[in-house]
C-alpha cells in the first residue's frame, strides 16, 4: 500500500512537470490563457466523467461535498493561473521549480494547524529540497530572479499546497475519480466564468490546437490528478509534497532539452539536492511506520 503510493506520487510529480511542453507553444501563439485552461480542465473532467460512467458510478453528491469539490476546484485553478502567469516573467525550469515551495506550505500547514510531527529526517529533506531550489535561482552574479514572477508562482504554491491539505483533511466520502471530476468541472467553470465576462471566442482555430488540448489534459491533468489524489490516500499529503520534487526536475529537463535553457552547474546542483531530499523524506516516513 506504501509503495504504491509513493509509485502514484511520482507519476503525478513527473507528468505535473510536462506542463512546459504544452503550455509554452499556446503562450508563443498568443492564445487566450483563459481559455487553454477552460478546455485543459473540460476535457479532463469529461474524460474522468466518461470513466465514471463507463465504471457505471454515480455522480450524486450532497451540499457538503459540492462546497468543498468547488473550493477544490477553485484552488486549483488559482494555482494554474499563477503558475502560467509566472512564465511570463520565469523560464519554465525556475517557475516549475519555484512551484515546489508547495511541500514547504503543506509541512508547515499541517504542523502548525493539524499538530502534525515533522522527525528530524522530515525537516532536514524540506531543507534540502529547499536549499535545491534556492541553488535553481540562483546565477553567476548572485540570486539573480524577477521577483515579480516569484511571487506570482509563490501563490501558485500556496493554492496548490491548500489543495493537497483539504483533500488530505477534508473526510470526503467520494472515490478518487469522483473527486478529480468535481474538482476538473469545478476548475473548467471557473475559468469559463473569466472567459465569458472577458468576451473571448471558445473557438478552436486547428485540429492540432484540439489535439494538444486532449493530450495536454490527459497527461498533465488526468494523470497527475488521480495519481495524486490516491498517492495522498495511500501515505499522506506531506510525502507526496515532498515527492512533488520531481515536478521541478522534469521540469527543467523539458526546459533544457526542448527549449534549449541552459543546463548550468547551479540545475545540476538544485536538482541533486531535491532529489536527496525526496529519498530522506521516503526513508523518514518509513521509519515513523516502523515506529509505530
Amino acid at each position: 500500500m506504501k509503495l504504491r503510493g509513493y509509485i502514484l506520487g511520482v507519476i503525478s510529480a513527473v507528468s505535473y512537470g510536462l506542463i512546459p511542453i504544452f503550455i509554452l507553444p499556446i503562450k508563443q501563439a498568443h492564445f487566450s490563457l483563459d481559455i487553454t485552461l477552460f478546455y485543459r480542465f473540460f476535457f479532463s473532467a469529461l474524460m474522468v466523467g466518461g470513466y465514471l460512467m463507463y465504471s457505471r458510478q454515480n455522480f450524486r453528491i450532497n451540499k457538503k461535498e459540492a462546497l468543498i469539490l468547488a473550493i477544490l476546484g477553485i484552488c486549483y485553478a488559482l494555482s494554474s493561473e499563477f503558475l502560467f502567469i509566472g512564465y511570463d516573467f520565469l523560464t519554465a525550469g525556475i517557475a516549475s521549480t519555484v512551484l515546489f515551495i508547495y511541500p514547504v506550505i503543506v509541512a508547515l500547514i499541517m504542523f502548525f494547524f493539524y499538530k502534525e510531527k515533522l522527525n528530524r529526517l522530515s525537516v532536514v529533506s524540506l531543507l534540502l529540497a529547499f536549499a535545491g531550489v534556492i541553488v535553481l535561482c540562483l546565477k553567476e552574479n548572485g540570486l539573480e530572479i524577477n521577483f515579480a514572477g516569484l511571487g506570482i508562482v509563490m501563490l501558485s504554491s500556496l493554492f496548490y499546497a491548500l489543495y493537497m491539505v483539504i483533500v488530505n483533511k477534508s473526510n470526503l466520502k467520494v472515490s478518487g475519480f469522483k473527486l478529480t471530476f468535481y474538482s476538473m468541472l469545478f476548475t473548467s467553470m471557473f475559468f469559463m466564468t473569466k472567459a465569458v465576462i472577458s468576451n473571448e471566442s471558445f473557438a478552436i482555430p486547428s485540429m492540432a490546437i484540439f489535439f494538444n488540448f486532449l493530450i495536454f489534459a490527459f497527461l498533465t491533468t488526468v494523470i497527475s490528478s488521480l495519481c495524486l489524489v490516491y498517492a495522498i490516500k495511500n501515505i499522506g499529503s506531506t510525502p507526496v509534497a515532498i515527492l512533488g520534487a520531481l515536478e521541478p526536475v522534469v521540469a527543467v529537463m523539458v526546459s533544457v532539452l526542448i527549449f534549449h535553457e541552459n543546463f548550468t552547474t547551479n540545475l545540476l546542483i538544485g536538482i541533486t539536492l531535491i532529489l536527496l531530499g525526496v529519498i530522506l523524506n521516503v526513508i523518514s516516513d518509513r521509519k515513523k511506520v516502523s515506529h509505530i
